[in-house]
């Protein structure tokens, strides 16, 4: 597999990164997950336009997915035709809440032209050539975190959540875990939201994870300092996640 850090500010773009996204690759098939602010023209530096082959949006919240809006106007109006369908995995009501931002009367259904809706349900299935597994994890709104697996390899990408236990079990061996960590050590600390750098670090040591990428870390927040929290905690590999880097799993 191989993932590219598309866009990973959290809240909302920074000078240097889009809102959240990462295209996992495997066998030709191009997976990407989450959509938020800005990620649509950032995707384009990596593959075409229309060179998708499914979404997955861990929760409705505007930076993970509100570039969903610009991508429906791509497929859609295309020169040369309409797009066929593509999978969407998204929590339930992804269609009207994605219709609500885009159009003057909102509706159930108005985008299924170019996307196939799928609702998350926590469990186990396929997407193309690869085997994952989706929990809800914590956070104000329902949320997902996800675990990839082909050839033997795994990538879990935790979404938006707070502490749960969920978390641990889907991290659990994982060669790379894509961890938020929003919040600051010592300084924010609201229940049910987001990680903090020493938050993430420990789960990926509970976990035994073989690599540790920090991610989400708003424009606001020292990224360096999560970091350095995640590094006092976790004993493996620990880096930031940075637009274009590019990982083979």
């Amino acid at each position: 597999m191989k993932l590219t850090v598309v866009g990973c500010s959290g809240s909302f773009p920074s000078a240097e990164s889009a809102c959240s996204s990462y295209l996992v690759e495997a066998d030709g098939f191009r997976l990407l997950l989450d959509m938020g602010n800005g990620a649509l023209g950032e995707l384009q530096r990596h593959i075409g336009l229309y060179d998708l082959d499914a979404i997955f949006l861990s929760h409705l919240h505007a930076d993970h997915c509100i570039d969903m809006c610009g991508y429906f106007v791509a497929r859609f109006y295309r020169h040369g035709g309409t797009c066929d369908p593509i999978p969407v995995y998204g929590p339930e009501g992804t269609e009207r809440r994605l219709t609500t931002a885009y159009a003057d009367t909102p509706s159930d259904k108005a985008m299924s032209e170019v996307f196939d809706f799928q609702t998350l349900k926590a469990g186990t299935f396929e997407i193309g050539p690869f085997s994952v597994r989706t929990e809800k994890v914590c956070h104000p709104v329902e949320s997902f975190g996800i675990r990839i697996e082909h050839g033997g390899r795994s990538l879990t990408y935790s979404g938006d959540t707070g502490e749960c236990e969920a978390l641990l079990d889907l991290a659990a061996g994982t060669d790379l875990f894509l961890c938020e960590a929003s919040f600051t050590h010592g300084k924010e600390d609201i229940p049910g939201l987001h990680l903090n750098g020493r938050e993430a670090g420990a789960y990926a040591q509970r976990a035994g994870v073989g690599r540790l990428v920090v991610t989400h870390i708003p424009p606001w927040t020292d990224a360096q300092q999560n970091l350095a929290d995640a590094r006092a905690v976790y004993e493996g590999p620990t880096e930031l996640a940075v637009p274009g880097a590019v990982y083979e799993i």
